[in-house]
């Protein structure tokens, strides 16, 4: 972007058009981090209509803006816009989801008519300018900047049956209707448009799939690879030759900057870098550059196989230790010998990932999406374009070109291919450890699970060094390959550890200074971070996934509250005691006792467990009176039967109520959530279950899930729980039946036992979520229940899952080593075998290495790269596993048998 783009001042043209017009008195101003918003002084706005939005480019939008504004200062319409040209790049980012690109102003019609008037009169006064399509909207006109949807004015949002906050409208009878913000136009039924009829709407549904889209005249496109805001990537045969093709896709003015440069430019330049490798076996061939509706898209030869990241998701699912060390060896060696290649001719990569890279059935190597390739000798401008964590930081920094930034990327890829990953090390404030002190500190706890070579691990800190002039080139590295024993044919190699690693078992892991300080300071960034002044929410979560209710267990300040209430009653730190009160009374404020949602991490139960624990902790009465209330309430009815959403949930909760107060209510409760479990199970040639009604308002509709959040695991623990209290013999029976299904439903690879989400898919990873550590933690407590060993047996192998896949692994409770680390010392506590406790200590040496120290707080990332404080993927669930390694305690939300 040109300096002069960036001194363009877009508040200031609002301000310059109130004065030449002489309306701002009629018009208020506001403006936060990312909009300026401009409503009448008089009037009021629609709660839902149709809205206008207008597209712009980093170039075109202050003569977009000046233009809008002549329309809209006459009118009453409310309207808001991207009040800065770095905004107006991020809305066009290649980044940006779908459902909100591109809108750089959105209009609030005061009435359907005024939408179609105003429309007509933005069009033809931005008529020529340049803008990206709207893809959630329907264009004005064929090239039009102006498009329009039908949706909501105001910010009205409520819990979806899932339990994720979502926008809504109101259908003509008052219900609520998700106002779904996706990449395509898909207006209500009952609306009537009152726009013409200037371009075609696409068809729905199936309707478009039943008539094959033929591109360019030549390309018939038979499936999406993906679609992306830059455009799609298809699969599909060459109508001339019927040989297979991959189409890729650029829209028109993403990634736009002031020179108009967008991302057809990288679409051109891949063209030309396939065009000079040519016959060279590196990159698929070029069919054709052409342009369709006014994008450009490029066939290419399809290569058969899969990407580098597909291969190594697989692998690691699908083979053994043993197996995937030697495979993966051979992989390194010919990614080395493939950018060696490509640098031969002259060639820098500059986003070398596992994307980028497909492997052939046969194992051999090709590159693709080449379109920020450049030959040495091209003029290149610098970009910041790539791919966090693979790209060199001094190439998302404007660096020249160099093929230094390649070795770094190679370095990660190797990284990924040999441990599953490449792990995400947060910034440091101050700045302290250096990058490559950390990736060997990180390197050294990944040695005991996958027992890499000496060379190996040389290899990867050499060639990612943080001084491009100190990296290992492919010569070297194919050196280091040497000494380690793999050649580019793959022979299988030894399996040592690191020299100067350290023991394959220890690290950071075993050092009880190092771990106590980090639990010191992810409680003092808990501590630190709680905003009680805030109404939204009371400890900063992620929201990439989704964002619930701000009070629940799963991503609200209820997790985060029960974690350091167990904090505060094994160590007593003086500064909780206020913390926990004004924690827990602000929760309190902000449940509704009328009518509570069920389940345990998304539902009031769950609340109520917590606040219980926290009103007892600290002596507060009117807090345990509002927890015993909010848990006693009538909940909502509910399609889900599960422990996050439903009554398994909801039971587990009252049952740890009733241990904990001995009130007869939750005894019933819990019995009663047991008995209607048991009535509500089907049979199934696959086993029992509980799936969730088609008909329900939810994804997940009409799946049979078998892990421990949403499925039948754990229902089977909290019926095996109940069956401690009820002595019902029919729901310890079913407990037990439902263990029978998941013997027969384990995958055993080697020692590792593993599951599907679902009966009859591929297994999937080892996670409490849907995978090994969960299904396990359920087996454990039923081998102890019935002292049969093929379940103690299923539950050790699950441990061999969660081992081997560690390195790979997030850092976080659902998806990651803290949930997986609570399952191992289940494990460890219910066998008294000390390797277990041996096992889970591994797995606290890999979270432990990916810490960023930030003053006196020690930070972890999630499974986003973000920084969240959440039981489910932040702080508060890590803290749980760190604190519980080294101090007895029980497990977070389960409750362990009596009998």
């Amino acid at each position: 972007m040109t300096s002069h783009a960036t001194e363009v001042d877009l508040e200031g043209l609002l301000r310059e058009a109130l004065h030449a017009t002489g309306t701002g008195a009629r018009w208020a101003v506001e403006a936060d981090e990312m909009w300026c918003r401009v409503a009448p002084v008089a009037g009021t706005r629609r709660a839902q209509g149709w809205k206008l939005h207008v597209s712009a480019t980093a170039a075109s939008a202050p003569t977009v803006l000046t233009k809008a504004l002549g329309v809209l200062l006459r009118e009453r319409s409310g309207f808001k816009f991207a009040r800065s040209l770095e905004q107006v790049s991020a809305l066009n980012s290649r980044a940006t989801p779908r459902g909100s690109s591109g809108k750089f102003i959105t209009v609030y019609p005061r009435s359907d008519a005024e939408a179609a008037a105003l429309a007509q009169e933005l069009h033809a006064a931005t008529a020529g300018l340049a803008g990206p399509r709207i893809l959630s909207d329907q264009p004005y006109a064929v090239r039009s900047l102006v498009h329009y949807r039908y949706g909501s004015f105001v910010g009205r949002r409520r819990l979806s049956d899932d339990g994720l906050l979502v926008w809504f409208i109101e259908d003509p009878d008052g219900n609520p209707v998700e106002d779904r913000r996706t990449g395509q136009y898909s207006p209500p039924a009952w609306v009537e448009c009152p726009f013409p009829a200037a371009v075609p709407v696409a068809p729905r549904g199936g309707d478009a799939t039943s008539r094959p889209v033929v591109l360019g005249g030549r390309f018939a496109v038979r499936e999406a690879i993906r679609q992306t805001n830059k455009g799609g990537v298809y699969r599909g045969s060459d109508v001339r030759t019927g040989a297979g093709v991959v189409i890729k896709e650029a829209r028109p003015h993403v990634e736009g900057d002031a020179s108009g440069g967008d991302v057809r430019d990288w679409l051109r330049a891949e063209a030309r870098t396939l065009e000079k490798l040519k016959g060279t076996g590196l990159a698929p061939e070029a069919v054709a550059l052409f342009e369709h509706g006014g994008h450009l898209f490029l066939a290419q030869d399809e290569v058969p196989g899969v990407t580098l990241r597909t291969w190594v998701a697989e692998h690691f699912r699908d083979a053994g230790g043993e197996r995937y060390r030697a495979d993966a060896l051979a992989q390194v060696a010919r990614l080395v010998d493939l950018v060696a290649a490509a640098h031969a001719l002259g060639l820098v990569l500059r986003d070398f990932t596992p994307g980028n890279v497909m492997v052939r059935p046969d194992g051999e190597l090709r590159l693709i999406d080449l379109e920020l390739a450049v030959l040495e000798d091209e003029a290149a401008l610098p970009t910041r374009v790539g791919t966090p964590g693979f790209s060199a930081p001094e190439r998302l920094a404007d660096a020249p070109v160099r093929p230094t930034a390649d070795y770094y990327s190679l370095g990660a890829t190797v990284c990924f291919v040999l441990a599953g990953k490449v792990p995400n090390l947060l910034p440091e404030e101050p700045a302290g450890r250096a990058a490559e002190e950390r990736l060997a500190a990180w390197l050294t706890a990944c040695t005991g699970p996958l027992r890499l070579p000496d060379g190996v691990v040389d290899m990867i800190l050499g060639l990612m060094r943080d001084d491009p002039a100190e990296r290992w080139d492919p010569g070297r590295a194919r050196e280091a390959l040497g000494t380690a024993g793999p050649t580019a044919r793959g022979r299988v190699v030894g399996s040592a550890p690191c020299a100067g690693a350290g023991p394959v078992r220890g690290g950071e892991a075993q050092d009880g200074p190092v771990h106590e300080a980090v639990v010191a300071g992810l409680v003092n960034h808990l501590v630190d971070s709680m905003t009680p002044e805030d109404d939204r929410r009371l400890w900063p979560v992620s929201t990439l996934a989704g964002e619930s209710d701000p009070c629940t267990v799963q991503q609200g300040a209820a997790g985060v509250l029960a974690v350091l209430t167990r904090y505060f009653e094994l160590t007593g730190d003086p500064r909780l005691p206020g913390l926990l009160a004004t924690a827990g009374h602000w929760i309190a404020d902000r449940t509704d006792l009328r009518s509570p949602r069920p389940g345990l991490h998304f539902g009031g139960r769950g609340t109520a467990w917590a606040l219980y624990d926290a009103g007892r902790a600290v002596d507060d009465r009117r807090l345990v009176d509002h927890a015993l209330a909010l848990a006693l309430a009538p909940q909502q009815v509910t399609p889900h039967h599960d422990i996050t959403h439903g009554t398994a949930g909801s039971g587990l909760a009252a049952l740890h109520l009733w241990q904990r107060t001995g009130d007869a209510r939750f005894a019933e409760l819990a019995v009663d959530a047991a008995d209607r479990l048991t009535a509500a199970v089907t049979r199934e040639p696959a086993g029992v279950g509980w799936a969730v009604p088609g008909e329900a308002d939810s994804p997940e509709g009409g799946k049979r899930y078998l892990g421990f959040a949403h499925g039948t695991a754990g229902i089977g623990c909290f019926l095996l729980a109940a069956a401690d209290l009820s002595r019902h013999p029919g729901h310890k029976d079913l407990a037990v039946e439902i263990g029978e299904d998941l013997l027969a439903g384990a995958v055993r690879t080697g020692e590792a036992a593993q599951w599907p989400a679902q009966a009859g898919d591929v297994p999937t990873a080892p996670y409490w979520c849907h995978g090994a550590a969960g299904i396990g933690t359920f087996l454990v407590r039923l081998w102890q229940a019935t002292g049969d060993d093929r379940f103690g047996d299923l539950a050790r192998r699950s441990t061999h899952a969660v081992t081997e896949r560690a390195s790979r692994a997030a850092l976080t409770q659902c998806h990651g080593l803290a949930g997986n680390g609570d399952f191992l010392l289940d494990v460890a506590d219910a066998t008294g075998e000390s390797v277990y406790q041996d096992m889970a200590e591994d797995l606290a040496g890999l979270l432990l290495a990916e810490r960023a120290h930030r003053q006196e707080q020690v930070v972890f990332p999630n499974e986003y790269g973000d920084v969240s404080t959440s039981w489910s993927d932040g702080s508060a669930g890590i803290l749980a596993f760190l604190l519980r390694a080294r101090r007895t305690s029980p497990r977070h939300w389960m409750v362990e048998q009596q009998g």
